[in-house]
Parts: structure tokens; sequence; C-alpha cells
């Protein structure tokens, strides 16, 4: 990379990954992070960030001693979509009460982390609401073309 940018590095190379990804319709992995240093020229740490952005989205998934793996078929929508869409899905009303943290990652088999950023997001678009000691809230149905 030989400028920064002002999107966040890892967010443009996740970009580049997931358009490579795209091209190949038979890729079954990514490169090795050491591989994906050298072609960016960024640290270790900026890879991993690029490619958590892709797991939490479902692209990729992280396999113990192979790498990072692209996950095709199944349920290719981010994991803000999935759990935005949830409300409809589950028929969730105005003041009903949303899935537990635990809950969504067994559901969407995702990290804590990845869910409570997805969380932290529909809180900031008035979707949810948090009520302490009681858990979330759906605050606002979302719209038809709603998309995160």
């Amino acid at each position: 990379m030989s400028e920064a940018s002002p999107r966040g590095t890892y967010l443009v190379i996740s970009e580049a990954l997931r358009q490579r990804i795209g091209k190949d319709e038979t890729a079954e992995a990514v490169p090795s992070e050491a591989e994906l240093m050298r072609e960016h020229g960024v640290s270790r740490n900026t890879i991993r960030r690029a490619l958590k952005v892709l797991e939490a989205e479902g692209v990729l998934e992280s396999a113990p001693g192979i790498g990072w793996r692209v996950v095709r078929g199944g349920d290719r929508r981010s994991l803000e979509e999935r759990m935005t869409d949830l409300i409809v899905e589950d028929s969730l009303s105005v003041g009903a009460t949303y899935p537990s943290e635990a809950k969504l990652c067994e559901r969407f088999g995702v990290s804590r982390t990845a869910v409570r950023r997805v969380l932290a997001q529909m809180e900031g678009n008035g979707l949810l609401a948090t009520i302490h000691g009681k858990g979330r809230t759906v605050r606002a149905l979302p719209t038809s073309g709603f998309r995160p």
C-alpha cells in the first residue's frame, strides 16, 4: 500500500479480497497472512483486521491449521443484514425482546465480538434499544428497503 487510506487500510484490503474471491468462483482459500502482508505492504495486525471483517460478513471462516477458507453456498448476506432481517423473520414487534448475544452467536455461528459490533450498529441506526438489566428490545422495524 503506497499511501494511507482515509477509509481505513484494513477496509480497503478487505474489499480487495472480497473482489478477488468474487472473481474466482473456484477459490477455496485465501493466501497466507504472510503473503497478504507482502502483497499489501502492511502489518499482520492490519491483515487480521481485514480478514475479521470478511469473517463477520460470512465470506471467510478461520480453519485452524489451514488458514482462512472461503465460505461457499449457504447464506451470503452480511451478519448485519442477517441480524436486521431476524426482526422480520422472527415476527418481532416494537418493544419485543431481541435475542441475547449468546443466542445470536449460536444462531449465526460467529464470535461475540462480531455480534456486539453489529448490535452497536443496530442501536446506532435506531433499530434496537438497550434496557439495562433486561437486555435489548426492538425500537423500530426495518423498512423494506433498509440495508445496513
